[in-house]
């Protein structure tokens, strides 16, 4: 591959099947002609020369179907989505929002109606904050709640820039949720909920890339739930410990975490790609 074209060479190799040439250069190259019309045109003219077989066979295929595209009837026009909707988001987006609005609010209302000793004085929304995210992470890359998983994780794309990309729209739809939840509940400090939502993301996405991003955005959700509940359920409020991690004089330990997850994503980007 070139600065701006693909080499004839390759583009030969390509059109007659080679089995030869590496899988990262086959992504690269399909990546590449999606979007470059010279290389598409050169594409096809190695395989008309070079591979006689297979454009006699996208003649014949398309002789017979010209006469049935002619007289089918036009169907009318409706709306379809644009393409670039999935590379940022699936199909069970819509309904883990609702979910994520009836979490939040369910926070609120804990927040109205608890004593304020079971929560030692920290809001439940900025309990909840930090794993909020990891449902979305978890859902957005989730082969069993995604029908086109397949698909989607076997195109040329896909690996570490679909996960950032569907990452960064979950973020997009829930962080102005706890926005709006941190300021109806006076929890307005950035360091009581954005940092560690950014820190606990990054390293779902680090421990993502040894054991699925699916499995630890749930295994890490579910751990803060665990030392969350279980010590309210015992004790009747949060630890204080908990609470003390969660203040705003906490800032550069949620920052350092944000930073060790984002360096160890860079460091093993290759490794999405097999996920």
């Amino acid at each position: 591959m070139s600065g701006e074209h693909a080499s004839g060479r390759l583009i030969d190799d390509y059109a007659r099947g080679d089995a030869t040439i590496a899988a990262d250069t086959v992504w690269a190259l399909e990546a590449h002609l999606e979007a470059c019309a010279p290389c598409r045109s050169r594409l096809a003219a190695a395989v008309a020369t070079g591979a006689p077989d297979i454009a006699a066979l996208v003649e014949t295929v398309r002789a017979g179907l010209a006469p049935q595209l002619d007289a089918a009837v036009t169907a009318p026009a409706r709306w379809r989505r644009p393409s670039w909707v999935s590379s940022w988001l699936t199909p069970v987006m819509a309904p883990w929002l609702a979910m994520t609005a009836v979490v939040t609010l369910m926070a609120l209302l804990l927040d109205e109606a608890a004593p304020p000793e079971v929560f030692g004085g920290t809001s439940p929304v900025a309990l909840i904050a930090p794993v909020l995210p990891l449902c979305g992470v978890a859902v957005s890359w989730s082969s069993g709640l995604d029908p086109a998983h397949e698909l989607t994780a076997s195109t040329a794309r896909a690996g570490l820039p679909l996960l950032l990309r569907r990452t960064t729209s979950v973020l997009v739809l829930v962080l102005p949720v706890l926005l709006l939840g941190g300021w109806l509940t006076g929890t307005t400090t950035a360091a009581q909920w954005l940092l560690p939502s950014l820190a606990f993301t990054s390293t779902a996405l680090a421990l993502g890339s040894v054991v699925g991003v699916t499995r630890a955005a749930v295994g890490l959700a579910a751990a803060w739930g665990v030392v969350v509940l279980v010590p309210a359920s015992v004790t009747g409020r949060v630890p204080d410990v908990l609470r003390l991690a969660l203040q705003p004089d906490r800032l550069p330990v949620w920052g350092l975490l944000l930073a060790l997850g984002t360096g160890a994503v860079i460091a093993r980007r290759n490794a999405y790609s097999a996920l």
